[in-house]
């Protein structure tokens, strides 16, 4: 009896896990752009969110960005602020919001969407003939926002 009521709990703490992603299309924000909640249930890894931050087939964050403690990864932008002590900036559910969806706190910022599906001004099409329809996947997914915002949490002033 008790390994059944055992095997009922983990498939619905499964359950509740699985159902615990917010959709892009279904984010709330807040007055300035900020997401109080995490998109997964989960927290993110710091460790992966410099590792999507830095990978340029991913956030490739550092293409804007100049991140002191990524060092170790050539051509640092200067297009946008350095990240440098961005914890101490910005709120865990500030930076959510802005790599989720840069336009909700900064609308005329020329930083990409990483978790947005539509809604685009022109997804390409007038560039190459062959733009996608709308709903596109997103830059990222859901867990890789959190671990780019747990990863951001760690860069304070020195």
């Amino acid at each position: 009896m008790s390994r059944q009521i055992t095997l009922a709990v983990a498939l619905a703490l499964i359950g509740v896990a699985a159902q615990a992603e917010v959709a892009p299309q279904e984010v709330a924000y807040g007055e300035y752009g900020a997401i109080e909640t995490s998109l997964t249930g989960s927290p993110g890894d710091p460790k992966a969110g410099a590792e999507v931050m830095a990978d340029r087939g991913l956030g490739n964050c550092v293409a804007c960005h100049a991140v002191g403690a990524l060092k170790e990864v050539p051509f640092h932008g200067e297009i946008g602020p350095p990240l440098d002590g961005a914890a101490d900036r910005w709120t865990e559910a500030d930076l959510r919001g802005i790599v989720a969806n840069a336009k909700m706190t900064f609308p005329e910022t020329i930083m990409p969407a990483f978790y947005k599906t539509e809604g685009f001004i022109r997804p390409g099409d007038g560039f190459t003939g062959k733009a996608g329809t709308e709903p596109l996947d997103p830059l990222l997914t859901a867990q890789q926002i959190e671990d780019v915002v747990a990863y951001l949490m760690t860069l304070r002033e020195e």
